[in-house]
């Protein structure tokens, strides 16, 4: 039986109540009167149900998908306006005992090269990502008690946080590593770790466990209710996403809004991102290996519909999808990318030489973090290394009660532009620097409030004469 507040993850994610949604969804494909009625509800920025959302994806009336693609971008601008949140990914050890068919560090592949990186290499990674001008990574590691276990990732942390090279600092470090314990979830928050990340990949459970036929990850019940587990230790942030292509991408977007809608009502706040990779190549992967795979046209449509049903979360695409894919739904729902990213194993310092290989994907948008930077002032946007909500404890519900009353723009404007200016003093080539000096010119202009403009325009001083990390 299909109940959101159920901490059981067959109930929260209840497979006859999908079925049931799709084919209302079907049903209603072409009722004109019931999607315009949902798309203008959704102008209040509230939000729509798992059933409402799938009715818009499934919408087979062009002018209607037009009207959701301007929606979804006027919600976005709401509220994140121009702001793109930029991260990195660190892999720390591509050791894994699960058997995952889609992933190349599955235990039986003996192609790929296993690594696990030392603290020393880790200090230098970091420096090296720190010299790039990144202040927020993402942790990921294979699950492997031996090689990776909890003790490891700590140490890890604290080793990141404890870097400091010329004026950079990693100031949010996110983790993206197995389901565990609420201990261990108690470990990962008192050392500080920003957003809990963990993919479901799928929340079909046959298939689910069909992709995972062994190790510890084949338990679809206690990687489901991993976030629960999270929040009740403390962590108030969690990331969740599927990897489209697995299954049909009409189960796992609803699946993965009646995660949402669980974890609102049932531990008082929402995730704080949603993640939306699709099915890559990869060292023993063959994208062709999975029918399921969307098209990019659906691709846009996701985001879209997304942004429209969580107005609230952040969306976070990576250096899987390419500039064109990347660039088509920025202003449609995405508020997080990657630059300069290393899928390896190491690879930030020094390139992985090509005998090595111990990357989990390929990239399609190889372009250094400057280059990314540069592309995106030029397109208008703000690239924002801001880590200040965190640091000032707007986590949970505190931070969506600013973003959901619209409040958060008073703090993430300036701190987007305090930090862009930062980037451009220590980090940027030349004509990145005269193109975002441009840019904080005239979005300082837009701060409403004229003593946070007044502030701010002091703290932009100040960073010229040397001194860093302002935060409102």
């Amino acid at each position: 039986m299909y109940d959101v507040k159920s901490k059981t993850a067959t109930e929260f994610i209840n497979h006859e109540e999908i079925l049931e949604t799709l084919e209302y969804a079907r049903q209603n494909k072409s009722n004109r009167e019931l999607i315009s009625g949902l798309l203008e509800r959704a102008k209040d920025c509230k939000g729509l149900t798992h059933r409402e959302a799938a009715v818009l994806l499934e919408c087979d009336q062009d002018d209607l998908n037009q009207q959701m693609e301007t929606l979804a971008k006027e919600i976005k601008q709401k509220f994140y306006g121009n702001r793109i949140v930029m991260f990195a990914p660190l892999y720390l050890s591509n050791y894994c005992i699960n058997g995952c068919t889609y992933c190349p560090y599955h235990f039986k592949n003996k192609n790929i090269c296993r690594k696990k990186l030392t603290q020393d290499e880790i200090r230098q990674e970091v420096i090296a990502l720190q010299d790039m001008g990144h202040k927020r990574l993402a942790l990921e590691a294979g699950e492997d008690p031996v090689h990776n276990p909890i003790e490891y990732i700590l140490e890890s942390i604290e080793t990141i946080y404890s870097i400091k090279h010329k004026n950079g600092a990693i100031r949010r470090v996110n983790v993206n590593i197995a389901a565990t314990t609420v201990e261990n979830y108690r470990r990962l928050k008192d050392a500080g770790i920003g957003t809990y990340i963990l993919f479901q990949e799928t929340y079909h459970k046959e298939r689910y466990e069909q992709l995972h036929p062994t190790g510890p990850k084949h338990n679809y019940a206690y990687h489901t209710e991993a976030m629960d587990r999270a929040m009740e230790a403390g962590i108030d942030d969690v990331g969740i996403g599927v990897l489209f292509g697995l299954e049909g991408y009409r189960y796992d977007f609803v699946g993965m809004l009646m995660h949402a809608e669980h974890l609102e009502a049932a531990m008082g706040v929402g995730p704080h991102t949603i993640s939306v990779p699709r099915i890559r190549p990869a060292d023993d992967i063959d994208p062709e290996d999975f029918p399921d795979a969307i098209s990019d046209d659906l691709f846009a449509k996701i985001v879209a519909v997304l942004r429209i049903a969580v107005p609230y979360t952040g969306m976070i695409i990576s250096t899987r999808e390419s500039q064109k894919s990347r660039e088509r739904v920025l202003d449609l729902g995405v508020s997080q990318i990657s630059g300069g990213s290393r899928t390896s194993v190491g690879g930030y310092a020094e390139e992985e030489p090509e005998e090595e290989n111990s990357a989990q994907f390929d990239l399609n948008d190889t372009r250094t973090l400057d280059q990314i930077v540069n592309w995106l002032l030029d397109l208008g946007y703000i690239p924002s290394f801001c880590t200040a909500c965190y640091r000032e404890g707007r986590t949970g519900d505190r931070f969506m009660q600013l973003v959901k009353s619209g409040q958060i723009a008073n703090c993430c404007q300036p701190n987007a532009l305090m930090t862009l200016k930062e980037y451009l003093e220590d980090y940027a080539a030349p004509d990145t620097r005269q193109k975002g000096e441009a840019v904080i010119a005239a979005e300082m202009q837009r701060i409403p409030n004229p003593k946070v403009k007044a502030r701010a325009e002091q703290y932009l001083e100040e960073l010229v004469h040397g001194k860093r990390d302002f935060r409102f």
